[in-house]
């Protein structure tokens, strides 16, 4: 069969059975999809050990046949093992034991030809490999010096998928290469033709690497160039100019403010007054640790827009946060912030709230102060995206926490009337740089480094209920300290606790793969906030005041439930992630969070944020049921054993999947990353980056690059790079 291309469906190549098989298990329908499902691992066919040199505590890999299987049953519990005699072309022999016993029987039975790898133990003075790996053969693999080993599931194994490979390698015409020749010079890239065939089929390891290193190339130029689209898109829109204007409603602030701007904030606000003033939209992201202010600089931002006659909204993820905002900024503000008040000052503006469940008659009054312009400042919900809201010159967005908010509804409010407003996004979950270069690299990205003064520290601890059952009495003792002591805490929940949705968890981040209970027992559900709080006031918080906060509460409750805290008139307010971000009340000095192993690296430390904002110091514990030496409490150990956001992000990479944190660059689509890796490919995406602006500056739509057009489309998915290509 020729002619055969990347696009071709397999049910030719390979035929229907197989193609099925493919299709429904694994996703693959086409021969770009199956030559890019790639090994997982292989096997040195030179480095394999005969039995009789196996050493016993050391990992061996043997290629072996299966000479006798039994079954027996086990006698410390229920269940069945497989006891498996393999034997090598030298005639060694070794055992090998299976504890899934129901699903292997039909399969590795006498005459199976297989690599096995595990760790060689002793039994009954025979050597042993215990539950290995292993992955069946053929005579045809014995030709080659590698076996390659793919990700499969119970429908197709990975020999299977190997022999479908190889077919499809046979009739493949090689495919036109999308890397410009000029860049595979300069990088030392072999073709892609090429590429595809060594990584399956290697003749040398050499050939791994450079397969590998090639198709790293192309996903990483995938996606940056995907990302300088979206940034040529959105500068190529024309946007209102809002320089500075001395004496006005800015310098006014500047003037009242109580405290000294940090180094950080002076160089972050210059660099954002900067970009306000052209006439192509800003698109800035500032990102900086917890309380490092970032509010006052996107405060200032938007006086700068004010003063130029225009209006600037600010988006905030919740209603908490959004009631939040709206006060700060109205008690920074103070007579700046009056426009119709009695006692405002002459220059002032007005800060108008719009939010979902706002009452029927204050909601008209928000939206008729937005659109007329009375409003200069307007924050909310993702209710300002709606169409029925309007403003009279909207010169300036500001997003709050990045992560809670897509790229498409960032572009709904950036995409209204004919001049683009300015972009200024903000994220108090700091970011490595690679991730930055990845996932946000169509924003100029600023780092707010540095601390206010005033700030007191947070002590850290994890407190392990499973090795210390005891201490659970003193967390609350230390609870009721702090509140004697005149200051008040937070205890957070990962769940509400609604019975009409019993599994509900507010907007939870998702941290790593979650370790089992002790000894491999299912876990309990996560303690909820409806659970947790009515056992606190009749039992070891008995007399203190307690107030509840959760996302599922009404609005005007929600904002009681805060205000209540902010004013002292609660000792403790038992919550939901819902205060993760902005909440900012100087007299909290105390935060539990129970099951913290259940929430994100970042997601801790935001909540962790919430205290030691004013001049006492705060405490934070992290209680968790969760064992000694788990990757759960490696996570809460690594929070508790620094303050510093950027240096957990780091940790927060390593421990995380990667895919997870590429996802399809915020999109929702399927993405098509499979081998790029932010902490190994930092150089190759620092130039691909580099490159792909480059290419878009000089051919803005890929007109002349139809190749790397396609390349977009298949690393972060037509779909998306359509919409880029629709905004260009």
């Amino acid at each position: 069969m020729s002619g055969t291309d990347l696009d071709t469906r397999l049910i030719g190549p390979i035929g229907k059975k197989a193609a099925d098989a493919l299709e429904s298990s694994l996703g693959i329908a086409t021969v770009g999809d199956l030559v890019r499902h790639y090994p997982r691992r292989y096997v040195d066919r030179g480095r394999l050990t005969d039995i009789a040199g196996l050493v016993v505590g050391e990992h061996a890999t043997v290629v072996a046949q299966v000479e006798k299987a039994t079954l027996r049953q086990m006698r410390s519990r229920r269940g069945q093992l497989l006891n498996v005699v393999v034997r090598d072309e030298k005639g060694g022999e070794l055992d090998c034991t299976f504890f899934n016993a129901h699903k292997l029987k039909g399969f590795v039975k006498p005459g199976l030809r297989a690599v096995f790898s595990g760790k060689v133990g002793v039994f009954n003075k025979r050597l042993q490999l215990t539950h290995p790996q292993f992955e069946e053969i053929d005579e045809s693999d014995s030709l080659r010096p590698f076996l390659s080993v793919y990700p499969a599931t119970s429908k197709i194994s990975s020999q299977e998928v190997a022999r479908c490979v190889r077919q499809v390698l046979d009739l493949l015409d090689d495919p036109t290469d999308p890397l410009p020749e000029s860049l595979r010079e300069r990088e030392k890239l072999s073709d892609l033709g090429r590429a595809l065939r060594r990584i399956h089929v290697p003749q040398a390891e050499a050939d791994i690497h450079a397969s590998r290193h090639r198709l790293v190339w192309d996903e990483a130029m995938g996606v940056q160039l995907a990302l300088a689209l979206r940034r040529q898109a959105t500068v190529s829109r024309p946007a209102a100019p809002c320089p500075p204007r001395p004496g006005g409603l800015l310098d006014a602030f500047d003037a009242r403010l109580p405290f000294a701007l940090t180094d950080g904030q002076h160089a972050v606000g210059a660099e954002v007054a900067e970009d306000l003033g052209h006439s192509h939209p800003m698109n800035r992201l500032v990102q900086g640790d917890v309380g490092a202010g970032k509010t006052i600089v996107a405060l200032r931002a938007m006086l700068q827009v004010v003063d130029a006659g225009r209006q600037a909204a600010m988006l905030a993820p919740t209603e908490v946060l959004a009631a939040q905002h709206a006060r700060s900024l109205r008690a920074m503000l103070g007579p700046l912030g009056q426009a119709g008040e009695l006692g405002a000052a002459e220059e002032a503006t007005s800060v108008t709230l719009l939010t979902g469940s706002l009452g029927a008659k204050a909601r008209r009054q928000a939206l008729l102060d937005a659109q007329s312009g009375a409003a200069g400042i307007v924050v909310g919900t993702h209710a300002l995206i709606q169409d029925t809201v309007g403003f009279a010159d909207l010169g300036l967005v500001v997003v709050d926490e990045q992560h809670r908010f897509g790229v498409e509804q960032r572009d709904a409010l950036r995409g209204r009337g004919e001049l683009a407003p300015h972009m200024l996004v903000m994220t108090a979950t700091p970011i490595p740089r690679t991730v930055a270069m990845t996932v946000y690299g169509d924003l100029e990205i600023s780092a707010l480094h540095g601390l206010p003064g005033g700030r007191s520290p947070i002590a850290t601890s994890v407190v392990p209920l499973a090795d210390h059952p005891s201490w659970f009495d003193r967390i609350w003792k230390r609870v009721r300290e702090e509140v004697e002591g005149g200051h008040q805490c937070y205890v957070v929940c990962p769940r509400v606790g609604d019975q009409s949705k019993p599994d509900a968890v507010e907007e939870p981040e998702e941290p790593p793969e979650d370790d089992d209970g002790p000894d491999g027992e299912e876990r309990r559900p996560p303690l909820a906030v409806l659970d947790v709080a009515p056992k606190l006031e009749d039992g070891p918080l008995s007399g203190l005041r307690i107030g509840i906060l959760h996302g599922k509460l009404p609005a005007d409750e929600k904002d009681a439930v805060m205000r209540a805290f902010e004013r002292g008139e609660t000792d403790v307010l038992v919550a939901t992630t819902v205060i993760e971000v902005g909440v900012d009340v100087p007299n909290s000095t105390g935060m539990v969070i129970l099951d913290a192993d259940r929430f994100g690296l970042s997601q801790l430390h935001q909540l962790r944020g919430r205290v030691g904002r004013g001049s006492a110091p705060g405490v934070c514990l992290l209680v968790t049921d969760m064992p000694a030496a788990t990757t759960a409490r490696e996570r809460l150990d690594a929070v508790a054993g620094t303050t510093d956001g950027f240096e957990l992000a780091r940790h927060d990479l390593e421990l995380r999947r990667e895919g997870d944190v590429l996802g399809a660059t915020q999109s929702g689509a399927r993405s098509g990353l499979k081998l790029l890796s932010l902490l190994r490919h930092e150089e190759v995406i620092r130039k691909a980056q580099v490159y792909a602006i480059d290419l878009v500056d000089a051919d803005p739509g890929l007109a002349g690059h139809p190749g790397l057009a396609a390349l977009v489309g298949e690393t972060v998915g037509d779909e998306e790079r359509a919409a880029y290509l629709d905004k260009a």
